[in-house]
Formats: C-alpha cells, sequence, structure tokens
C-alpha cells in the first residue's frame, strides 16, 4: 500500500498520512518493544505483524459493538487504516483487579475487584515517567473539557466490558487496560492510537503466572534471544485467540 508523509513516530509505530485522502492515517506497526519509559528496547522479529493484527482484531469488535473509533481497515499485517485524530495525551487505564503501579501505589487493594473498573489518567510525559493526573487537573490545563473527560470515562469502560466479556469467553482475566482517545477532523472524541498485547494484563485462567501480555517482558531479569522468542510466541497466541472473536 502507498504511504504518504511522515506525520509522527513513537516507539513502536509510525504514522503516515494517507495518499489520497486528507482525513485518513496509516499506521505501521513497527517490530520494537519497549518497557521502562523505553529505558529498556528490544526487537522481536514479527512483533509489528501480529501487533497490527491483534489491533485490528480488538477495534474490529469495538466497532461491532457500536463504539466510536478511528479504525478503518488493516490491509496489510503491519498496516492499519484509521481516521486521523488529533490525539489526547493522556493514557486512560481501566482496571478490574489491582496490580502493577496501582498496587505499588495502594499495597492494601490486594484482593479487591473494582465494580465499576477503576478509571485513572495519566499524562503522556516519558520524561517525567507518565505522571498520574487528575480528571479537574485535565481541565484546568486545557487538556480535554469537562464534557470529554466525562466521555472518556463512559467510553473508557464500555471498551472494557467489551473486551472483558470477549476474553471471559476463553476463559481469560482482562486485569486492566490502557486506551488513548483522539479528536478526528470533524472534532468527535473516539478511541484513537492501537490496543495490543502491549496494552492490557490478561490472565488465562486468572493466574498471574500463565500471563500472556508485556508484563513478562517487563518482568525479565535477563533478555536474551529465548526470552524474546518466548515474548513472541505469546503474542502470537493472543493474535490468535482475539481472530476468534
Amino acid at each position: 500500500m502507498e504511504l504518504g508523509a511522515v506525520l509522527a513516530e513513537g516507539k513502536t509505530k509510525i504514522v503516515y498520512a494517507h495518499p489520497s485522502d486528507p482525513d485518513l492515517a496509516i499506521l505501521y506497526h513497527k517490530d520494537g518493544i519497549t518497557a521502562g519509559d523505553g529505558a529498556r528496547r528490544s526487537v522481536i522479529e514479527g512483533k509489528g505483524a501480529l501487533a497490527g493484527q491483534t489491533t485490528a482484531n480488538v477495534f474490529r469488535l469495538l466497532n461491532r459493538a457500536g463504539i466510536a473509533t478511528h479504525f478503518v481497515d488493516a490491509p496489510e499485517p503491519t498496516l492499519t487504516v484509521v481516521r486521523r485524530c488529533t490525539m489526547i495525551p493522556l493514557e486512560v487505564v481501566m482496571r478490574r483487579l489491582p496490580a502493577g503501579s496501582y498496587l505499588r501505589r495502594h499495597p492494601e487493594a490486594v484482593g479487591q475487584r473494582f465494580d465499576p473498573p477503576l478509571v485513572e489518567f495519566f499524562l503522556k510525559d516519558d520524561a517525567r515517567h507518565d505522571p498520574q493526573i487528575s480528571p479537574q487537573e485535565i481541565t484546568s490545563q486545557g487538556i480535554a473539557s469537562p464534557a470529554e473527560v466525562e466521555q472518556m470515562i463512559h467510553t473508557g469502560r464500555e471498551v472494557f466490558l467489551t473486551l472483558e466479556a470477549a476474553w471471559q469467553r476463553l476463559d481469560v482475566t482482562l486485569v486492566d487496560l490502557k486506551i488513548e482517545f483522539g479528536r478526528t477532523t470533524q472534532g468527535s472524541l473516539v478511541v484513537a492510537d492501537v490496543i495490543d498485547n502491549d496494552s492490557w494484563r490478561i490472565w488465562p485462567g486468572g493466574d498471574p503466572e500463565r500471563m500472556l501480555d508485556k508484563q513478562v517482558y517487563r518482568n525479565a531479569q535477563i533478555v536474551d534471544d529465548a526470552l524474546l522468542a518466548d515474548v513472541r510466541a505469546r503474542y502470537a497466541f493472543v493474535t490468535e485467540l482475539t481472530g476468534r472473536w
């Protein structure tokens, strides 16, 4: 597929202009994987194609559920055609169970279950390690309007519940999920960016020892060829599983 000019590049993807439609863009999924705000970096051959296919599976499900997203098509495994958006610099994290950074901040929360899913916001700023930010700070800093904050909370929970139900049918527990939002050229707020195996914690049978997600890479004491092959195998399995949705 023909690609236009580079609009942006991140650690795991490149955003290109669409060659013929100014309202669209094309995401190219790279083979890179990172952790610790980019302090740990590796390349896993074929990861970009797996990420692209998982993202397509996820967004097709969300579109079928009537949730507004930027996803249009996935003409190739590494390419995703999307509605062009201005991204809101926030990570929106939904949690069903306490894990990761939440437990480090709230060690007393072990064993809790959040119903409805807990929603937290984090400012996208690697230099400051993506600090948590409150809805009040989001609006006071002009990042989003109060109505947009409420929409992100509501839609974020809709996304979580939709994916949670899909995973439950495969006996996989969705522990938490990170998503992002953007504004289309028409000004609509939509779920944007990517949702792939770097975006969630998933535990088959509810067992964290069987995790399939990026936490395996984060937790590794030694990153070698065997570890990267194991991570790739888990990502490939997730692509297969989400293809059953």
